[in-house]
């Protein structure tokens, strides 16, 4: 079978982004993920300008598919992937809910792949390349907005999401924290914590910072606690499975 050309992906990504048929637009987009994931790197790269077009689109699955699509192919082209990253704080923005659910989604799966990526390089390395220490630049940006989002009037689902990215991030920047069971469920391997640079200085991840900032996050879950009364039924539900946890967090690091 031939090599996929530059001139096909970029025909697939005019249909994607111009054709008047939905399934048509769906279809081109994956069949386009799918030719980007195979060719190389550098010529994926300079493709990517012309799939982020797609970001403006006014179909939502539109905007949902190139989400899902950034998470996939994100790391491929290296020196790009920050651009590709910085998208997911647009999209936290959208008109949509799905679109808003699924950059929440896709951020939190690549916050805890680029923690675990910053932790491996420096351990076999000594070092992290540039562009690594790019995107955890937009993702600790991602972590402010997601924060804004949880804290903010919305809509419930979207809250809902948001409030299982603090969670998440309490899991990560814990020292010690240990429940192997919990980590498995939110997808966060169990070496794969801020201990480990205790008493190690890496270039980009403080520890002292992370771990304020996780305390942080446990005081505003605590205060979601409090006022569980007042919250819609499914939060109220997730605030309260909370409860548990975060005590044996608060065991740790108070």
């Amino acid at each position: 079978m031939a090599a996929p050309t530059r001139g096909q992906v970029l025909s697939l990504l005019a249909a994607a982004n111009n054709h008047g048929d939905l399934a048509v637009k769906t279809s081109s987009l994956k069949q386009a993920k799918d030719l980007l994931l195979s060719i190389d790197p550098s010529l994926a790269a300079d493709l990517f300008p012309y799939l982020l077009e797609l970001q403006s689109s006014p179909e939502s699955l539109v905007r949902k598919l190139l989400i899902q699509i950034i998470e996939e192919i994100g790391f491929k082209a290296a020196e790009q992937s920050p651009t590709l990253i910085s998208v997911l704080l647009t999209f936290l923005r959208d008109n949509d809910e799905i679109v808003v659910k699924q950059s929440i989604v896709s951020g939190t799966n690549i916050f805890c792949s680029i923690f675990e990526e910053l932790i491996v390089q420096f351990q076999q390395y000594g070092k992290v390349e540039r562009w690594l220490e790019d995107i955890w630049v937009w993702m600790l940006k991602f972590k402010d907005a997601v924060f804004g989002i949880a804290l903010e009037p919305g809509s419930v689902g979207i809250k809902l999401l948001a409030l299982k990215f603090l969670e998440m991030f309490v899991l990560l920047f814990s020292s010690d924290f240990n429940d192997a069971e919990k980590l498995a469920a939110k997808g966060i391997r169990q070496a794969v914590n801020v201990s480990w640079l205790v008493g190690h200085p890496h270039p980009v991840l403080d520890p002292v910072v992370l771990m304020s900032d996780a305390n942080r996050t446990i005081g505003i879950l605590l205060n979601l606690l409090q006022s569980v009364g007042s919250l819609p039924g499914c939060l109220t539900i997730a605030v309260v499975n909370w409860d548990s946890w975060i005590k044996q967090v608060q065991l740790l690091v108070f």
